[in-house]
């Protein structure tokens, strides 16, 4: 399945794919303390539910990180984008 940009709302649970909305590009955003987007699987809106993958990558940036996501191993796709408060 194809992947694409999907924008956080800024209000919804951002573990939930219900609080995301496609994106036609890829975003600015990249660091900062909120989940600005997401990089996943689906077309009109992100699938459902959101991949394991994918929600360990939201629950490791929202644990403070702040860095988008996954960090580690060097050089890895991010996946998750963060934006500033």
């Amino acid at each position: 399945m194809a992947r694409f940009w999907y924008i956080h709302d800024g209000i919804g649970n951002p573990l939930l794919s219900s609080s995301y909305n496609l994106l036609s590009i890829k975003p600015f955003c990249s660091t900062g303390c909120r989940i600005c987007a997401i990089y996943a699987p689906g077309s009109g809106n992100p699938s459902s539910p959101l991949s394991n993958n994918i929600r360990t990558y939201i629950v490791n940036f929202s644990m403070g990180s702040a860095l988008p996501q996954p960090f580690e191993p060097l050089g890895s796709k991010y996946y998750i984008y963060g934006k500033n408060c």
